[in-house]
């Protein structure tokens, strides 16, 4: 099986009937939606799912969240950012089931927050691949709990940890100490400031991932911050905008983890890194009596043996 290309096992085909029942299903989506569609039934171009998901969500959501959807922002939210509430995102589910001929169980649809989990998601199933496993979750308090670092110096509210991406979020609030002079009567956030959140994106990845490179359980009180290689900002961040986050870890292993790390503000990119490098340790195993040899555990008051 090619990258780019499913065969008849996985795509039944497209009789006539079949295509007026399609055009029918998509009569009110882009003529670019069913252009898609009809390639990728008739000859199983993966590269077709794409558009035809992100046609079907333009058909359903409000035309306000439009040009953000067309941003081409693989980590928009279909819900948070895109503002389609759980009916319509049924609605979108059943409309791609039936383009695509491929089904999804409700509790599968749960676990779907993003664009991106949803083109993976649908990739896998078509291809007979298995779905990759969901990404975790954390709001604003699942992060706090997590995280060494706390408030006034935390810039993850919150945040999704895959295998190979972590992705999270910050508003700048304008209230935050270091905006008082930075800069007189003009607060900018400062780069360092976006640089210090996905570092911070970095230490969930490492503390929640779980990927096989981390052998043991990583312990928040050892990941330090070591380095930042190719750092290129591009825009000026202001109070009230939000900071989009990702991190994609590079290389891991221990006791080094590097990350390439991204920051856009509404879909425009304001900071890029390269190389973020932690230095990292692992929960050190606590020992308990049944790991002692029995040759070394006295009984209570017994004397050193005489020589």
């Amino acid at each position: 099986m090619s990258d780019q290309t499913v065969q008849a096992n996985a795509v039944p085909g497209l009789s006539p009937a079949d295509e007026a029942v399609l055009r029918d299903a998509l009569k009110r989506c882009s003529p670019a939606t069913l252009e898609a569609a009809l390639a990728y039934r008739r000859s199983g171009e993966l590269a077709s799912i794409a558009p035809v998901v992100l046609g079907i969500i333009e058909r359903f959501v409000d035309p306000e969240h439009r040009t953000l959807l067309k941003s081409g922002n693989t980590d928009l939210r279909v819900i948070e950012d895109l503002g389609v509430d759980s009916l319509t995102m049924l609605e979108v589910v059943m409309l791609v089931e039936e383009s695509l001929k491929i089904t999804i169980k409700n509790e599968e649809l749960r676990e779907l927050r993003t664009l991106a989990d949803i083109n993976a998601f649908i990739e896998a199933r078509v291809c007979g691949r298995p779905v990759p496993a969901p990404p975790r979750h954390f709001a604003p308090e699942a992060v706090a709990e997590v995280l060494p670092m706390q408030s006034p110096f935390l810039f993850v509210q919150e945040a999704t940890v895959a295998a190979a991406l972590a992705t999270g979020r910050y508003q700048v609030a304008g209230t935050e100490f270091f905006l008082q002079g930075h800069f007189k009567n003009n607060p900018v956030l400062p780069a360092s400031i976006m640089l210090e959140a996905l570092g911070q994106l970095a230490v969930l990845f490492l503390l929640r991932s779980g990927v096989p490179e981390l052998e043991l359980p990583v312990d928040p009180a050892a990941v330090f911050f070591t380095g930042c290689e190719g750092v290129r900002c591009s825009r000026v961040v202001k109070p009230g905008e939000t900071l989009a986050l990702s991190v994609r870890p590079k290389r891991i292993k221990a006791p080094l983890a590097v990350f390439e790390g991204t920051v856009k503000v509404d879909g425009e990119k304001a900071a890029f890194a390269e190389e973020i490098t932690l230095t990292f340790g692992y929960v050190v195993p606590v020992a308990t009596a049944s790991t002692v040899p029995v040759a070394e555990v006295a009984p209570a008051g017994a004397q050193p043996a005489s020589g």
